[in-house]
């Protein structure tokens, strides 16, 4: 089974982002910070309002009891989550799931400590992760973060990009056969051609 093109070439992607995590410790932070920023934009997100005034759902389990709405926040993960399986329908159900977890989960969180609290609490959760992440890129990677060259698909594709990393380190996954050695060629392709242009601009 061959990849998809367009929009939804995963291999194309995943070989950009790839592309300026090469190094294994940058890998770990990123594995390690970016679900985190997921989360606390969604957190945060908990308080803008509903969109086009549809209902809220309230949840009661488990002697827990808070409001889902379904608003940016939900708008967000949603998006995130089609294009993720859309990508890959395996790995992409998984990161789906997760990003459905995390807009559960963060509307728990945001309606326990009110607005006043939670954005003092996602402002230096962000600040941690961006910071390390830039660390990650300066002191290991030594090659300026994606975000910078492609704002819209590092911040697409970070999530998804470092979950299918760990699926493919801890349990050999692939989307489909010769997918990781294609990528790999193009990853190393990219980073020839980026190293050139660097030693040009040096000499």
């Amino acid at each position: 089974m061959g990849g998809k093109i367009g929009f939804f070439d995963l291999e194309k992607h995943f070989a950009f982002y790839g592309a300026y995590h090469s190094n294994p410790i940058n890998i770990a932070i990123h594995m390690l910070l970016v679900w985190p920023i997921f989360f606390t934009a969604l957190l945060i997100l908990y308080f803008t309002p509903s969109l086009f005034s549809l209902p809220y759902i309230e949840f009661s389990s488990f002697g827990i009891n808070f409001i889902l709405i379904l608003n940016i926040g939900f708008l967000l993960a949603l998006i995130y989550a089609v294009f993720y399986i859309c990508l890959d329908a395996k790995a992409g159900s998984l990161a789906a799931f997760l990003c459905f977890i995390c807009w559960v989960f963060s509307s728990f969180f945001a309606s326990q400590l009110g607005l006043s609290l939670a954005w003092k609490v996602v402002l230096a959760a962000q600040l941690v992760c961006w910071t390390g992440q830039f660390i990650g890129h300066g002191v290991f990677e030594k090659r300026a973060p994606a975000l910078l060259d492609n704002l819209s698909q590092a911040f697409l594709m970070a999530p998804f990009f470092v979950l299918l990393e760990a699926l493919q380190s801890f349990f050999g996954y692939e989307p489909y056969p010769g997918f990781r050695v294609a990528v790999q060629a193009k990853i190393d392709a990219e980073i020839n051609e980026w190293q050139d242009k660097k030693q040009k601009l040096i000499s």
